[in-house]
């Protein structure tokens, strides 16, 4: 089966308009309003633990993995120390040389989750090809939201502007720890949901296997790696506050994801719910347009989710991925899905091109690339379909 590349930047302008649609944002979203991907928001943690109690406990965790990780895959390795040393009879565990307790652990995730969330919410980009280091502070914060603003306006007035018919609520699921999301359509004046009920100080009303609301509402949000504004309670309860306020008790972390090993973490709350909206959507029998943007799929938690639903008999799900091409070509797993059985309903926008199950890369440039791998590349294909891309 073939088709041109007309053709096909029209199918995939016109699943970007269906009435059932979803979004899975990464990291790469938030690059450009300041934030850091895992690898500088590593060395931030590292440099903000420098002479605190956590550091040498940072250090040795990183000594014990590949170079390539970073501050996520600590979390998880100290998540199964921390759940070893409360689990033995010494309380304690041993690695990398050094004996650390239950409790000096505990103190270590806290700390290390609100480094985490002072980077997030003031902002940090690293110094790169010329640009100078920047590092946001209370008092200085380099965060903006303008790219969010403008993707949820594509999203919401230009793609939805004049349609008559009732709108089904755009999912949004995203690992990103930030605000920016749910700021942007709070902005827009867009009614969205996040599993809180209440103010500025919010409680989490939405459980695993709860019913969730659709009246009125233009977007849900599910944050898969947690929030800096999410703290979790001594009794168990989540709680999303304001950064400055002293209630309610900050006895517990940030919630960041993960606690432990992420197999564990995700058979808990808030996680469990949120990966459980996740992949009932994906398997539903009804039609629904899925696409990515930021995101490396790099974690493979959520690609053997995603590859479990879309691969199901009588699936009607089409995935549209705007993402980077490396030089060894697409993510492994983007490229295993558009050559499997069920490729027809994968298509991939890069720099280089666009591929449509065994096809591509099509329209490709006689110069220079394209960018409908960024945030704002993929916002500006909303806005025109892409006839308009650089």
């Amino acid at each position: 089966m073939s088709a041109s590349s007309d053709d096909l930047l029209n199918q995939v302008d016109q699943h970007l308009s269906h009435s059932n649609q979803a979004w899975l944002l990464g990291a790469g979203v938030s690059c450009d309003a300041g934030l850091p991907l895992m690898a500088p928001l590593t060395k931030q943690v590292f440099r903000l633990a420098e002479g605190k109690a956590h550091e040498q406990i940072l250090k040795d965790l990183r000594s014990e993995l590949p170079d390539s990780a970073h501050i996520e895959h600590m979390l998880s390795q100290l998540g199964d120390y921390t759940a070893i040393a409360n689990r033995v009879a010494l309380s304690s565990v041993a690695f990398a040389n050094h004996t650390y307790s239950a409790s000096d652990l505990e103190a270590a995730h806290k700390a290390i989750t609100n480094d985490i969330a002072k980077t997030i919410r003031w902002g940090y980009v690293e110094a790169t090809n010329g640009v100078e280091e920047k590092v946001g502070a209370p008092e200085n914060l380099i965060v903006s939201i303008e790219h969010h603003s403008k993707f949820v306006r594509a999203l919401f007035e230009k793609r939805q502007a004049g349609l008559r018919e009732p709108r089904k609520p755009v999912h949004f699921f995203t690992t990103n720890y930030d605000t920016l999301l749910e700021d942007a359509l709070a902005l827009g004046c867009y009614r969205y949901w996040d599993g809180f009920t209440g103010g500025a100080v919010a409680f989490r009303e939405q459980k695993f296997g709860r019913a969730v609301t659709s009246d009125g509402l233009r977007a849900k949000v599910m944050k898969l790696h947690g929030s800096i504004d999410w703290i979790l309670g001594d009794e168990g309860d989540v709680w999303r506050v304001r950064d400055t306020d002293m209630y309610p008790k900050r006895n517990g972390s940030v919630l960041i994801y993960p606690q432990s090993t992420k197999y564990v973490t995700t058979q808990r709350d808030p996680f469990a719910a949120q990966f459980s909206m996740l992949r009932d959507l994906l398997g539903s029998s009804s039609e629904l347009v899925l696409a990515v943007c930021g995101y490396s799929f790099g974690d493979e938690h959520i690609n053997e989710e995603l590859e479990r639903a879309l691969s199901l008999p009588g699936n009607k799900a089409t995935l549209i991925a705007f993402c980077r091409e490396s030089t060894e070509g697409l993510p492994k797993d983007v490229e295993r899905w558009r050559q499997s059985g069920w490729g027809e309903r994968v298509y991939v926008l890069t720099q280089r091109g666009l591929y449509w199950s065994t096809q591509g890369p099509l329209y490709t440039k006689d110069e220079g690339e394209h960018d409908w791998w960024t945030f704002q590349g993929a916002t500006r294909f909303l806005e025109d379909g892409g006839t308009g891309a650089p």
